[in-house]
């Protein structure tokens, strides 16, 4: 029997006598958020008004949890990715792999040698003949060296300088025979250009990436708009998009959701609004892919009614949930703390056919433990290891930020060793969230000593890890440890672009 979306949106007693499991998770979707009537969208982690890289951790703002949802939307997206194929791929050949690491060594050593040149560049300075005399051969690995070091270095007070650079090295590089830009190349200069507000050369770019043959991909499309967003004119880059006949949607059914996708990915709910309209108007059909992320966006701007109407039309239409679906409502009875609600769809999942995988109990505890239910996140946690599913470093870390956000830092240092214990390495999230309730038990020794463990056992600290570590220890007005964690990170050659964000944050 297939799980009917009806029951979910609350169509009445007659359809619950029917399906009398959903009766006590269906109130969910008349809820309103937990704080301030907003909804919680569960979909973005952010620490400081910045993205996280991975979705799987939660961080405190000041206090606050986060609102915790890409556990749904990362595997929606990696579902239509594309493998990039490795063409050093040597199948385990240690002759191979020793030729590969020496090539690779060779190009990072001439990318330092281009970027030492273009550093010399001014007025009276012939950079392209100096690269010339480097005599070095030009390869796409090369050309991303440098771009993407380019790319690390801009700012606001040298990114008119990284621009001309980098678009100097870029023309100078395709000059050269038996060497062709690629897709990737155009995007690294566009990513120049996009963050040194040039807005008018990315589009140039564009049009010659169309006159030179190149495919206009998603990533294309994702560059523009995350860039074109902020000044304005993202809704006129999908149109652009829309009624392209060279954009390469590929896998995608249809440009539609290729484009619903990446403008989820950018947080541009209405635009997903907008574009799923458009698409309905030019009568192309909407599969399960397009209701999921049509869904996720409506739950993110509150518009609970439109999604109970969703639900609804997906069953109408005759679509069976998917592993995503599932996900997704696993999510909101999680966040909406019905655990019982959510025992009756695990175990529905088994009866048509959907073994509960460790993504499915990963973003269901995640959700309960940001609704403060841990004993339920404990339950649904040893329930799904007597079942055969055993935990991997994400469920972990989940469970792990549970508790230090309650306060129970022992059970998370009891979890920590069982993880590794159980052969799942902590990663910097798992570290960040260790190293964040040790600060809050004005641990501050330990918290510096798991720096190190980490670093020893080849997990290297991220930003976000040093600026957990260096805000809590500034608030506790420990200044001289804050400043020895700056510079054994500058000492380190890392973030250092970021420096200044550390520096001007005086408040941690």
């Amino acid at each position: 029997m297939i799980l009917t979306m009806k029951s979910i949106a609350l169509l009445g007693p007659r359809f619950f006598r029917r399906f009398p499991c959903f009766c006590r998770f269906s109130m969910l979707f008349s809820t309103e958020s937990s704080e301030g009537g907003e909804m919680d969208d569960g979909f973005i982690r952010l620490d400081n008004g910045r993205e996280m890289d991975d979705v799987f951790m939660r961080i405190e703002n000041d206090g606050q949890m986060g609102d915790g949802f890409m556990r749904v939307e990362k595997p929606l997206r990696e579902a239509w990715g594309v493998s990039n194929l490795d063409p050093f791929s040597d199948n385990g050949s240690g002759s191979s792999s020793s030729a590969r690491k020496s090539y690779f060594d060779n190009v990072r050593l001439d990318a330092s040698r281009v970027l030492e040149v273009l550093q010399q560049h001014s007025p009276g300075f012939n950079t392209i003949a100096a690269l010339d005399e480097l005599q070095i051969r030009v390869s796409g690995a090369l050309v991303r060296e440098v771009l993407l070091e380019i790319l690390k270095r801009v700012n606001y007070a040298n990114r008119e300088r990284c621009a001309k650079l980098g678009y100097k090295f870029f023309v100078w590089s395709g000059q050269h025979e038996n060497y062709r830009h690629t897709v990737n190349a155009y995007h690294l200069i566009m990513k120049i250009f996009a963050e040194s507000d040039e807005f008018k050369a990315m589009w140039r770019l564009v049009d010659e990436m169309t006159e030179q043959g190149f495919p206009i991909t998603a990533r294309t499309f994702q560059i523009l708009i995350c860039t074109c967003g902020e000044a304005g004119l993202a809704k006129r880059v999908v149109e652009r998009f829309l009624k392209s006949k060279i954009f390469n949607y590929r896998p995608f059914k249809h440009s539609y959701n290729a484009i619903l996708l990446c403008l989820l990915g950018l947080k541009q709910y209405k635009l997903v609004e907008w574009v799923h309209q458009q698409m309905l108007l030019k009568d192309h059909s909407p599969d399960i892919l397009t209701y999921n992320i049509v869904m996720c966006a409506k739950y993110r701007l509150g518009k609970l009614d439109e999604f109970h109407r969703l639900l609804e039309e997906l069953d109408t239409n005759g679509f069976s949930p998917d592993f995503h679906t599932f996900n997704i409502l696993l999510r909101l009875l999680g966040k909406g703390n019905k655990p019982l609600a959510a025992l009756d769809l695990l175990n529905h999942m088994r009866e048509v056919g959907f073994d509960p995988s460790v993504l499915h109990f990963t973003t269901l505890i995640d959700g309960l433990s940001r609704a403060g239910n841990l004993d339920a996140c404990k339950y649904f946690f040893d329930e799904m290891i007597k079942l055969g599913c055993m935990p991997d470093v994400a469920c972990y870390t989940v469970m792990i930020t549970g508790y230090i956000v309650a306060g129970e830092l022992e059970i998370a240092q009891g979890l920590f060793k069982e993880m590794t214990v159980r052969g799942q390495l902590p990663n910097v999230f798992t570290y960040n969230s260790m190293i964040r309730g040790l600060c809050m038990a004005d641990k501050f020794e330990e918290a510096c000593s798991m720096l190190e463990e980490m670093e020893s056992r080849g997990c290297n600290p991220n930003f976000l890890v040093y600026n957990t570590l260096v805000g809590n220890l500034r608030n506790a007005g420990k200044l001289k440890e804050a400043h020895e964690v700056i510079r054994r990170m500058v000492d380190k050659g890392q973030y250092v672009h970021l420096i200044s964000k550390l520096k001007r944050y005086r408040r941690c």
